[in-house]
């Protein structure tokens, strides 16, 4: 059972940067990829990005290309996401989560950190 722990969440003025933490504990961290996730008031949550296991590949969506990186360390079990370039619509609680190898949906998630944009 893997439990991630995320933080580094605030609020933060447009064109500002954060940079979010996700501490992993009770498995391999590597052998797991790892995503982040938001969910803005009254939206469904939605796919930020995700990075391989070990190779450090990532994939973002479209609307955050450009603005937002995902690290990981695996000798620290710790996943990052820097934000850069921040917008109001970027307002939302992130969440990161931890798919296994095997496995086509992420099993394991965090409770999530507030992240807020003011304009």
């Amino acid at each position: 059972q893997v439990q991630l722990v995320e933080s580094g969440g605030g609020l933060v003025q447009a064109g500002g940067s954060l940079r979010l933490s996700c501490a992993a504990s009770g498995g391999t961290f590597s052998n797991y990829a790892m995503g982040w996730f938001r969910q803005a008031p009254g939206k469904e949550r939605e796919f930020v990005g995700t990075i391989d296991r070990r190779l450090g590949n990532t994939y973002y969506t479209n609307s955050v290309k450009g603005r937002f990186t995902i690290s990981r360390d695996n000798a620290k079990n710790t996943e990052f996401l820097q934000m850069n370039s921040l917008k109001p619509e970027d307002t939302a609680v992130y969440y990161c989560a931890a798919r296994a190898s095997m496995s086509t949906t992420y099993d394991y998630w965090g409770q999530g950190t507030q992240v807020t944009v003011s304009s």
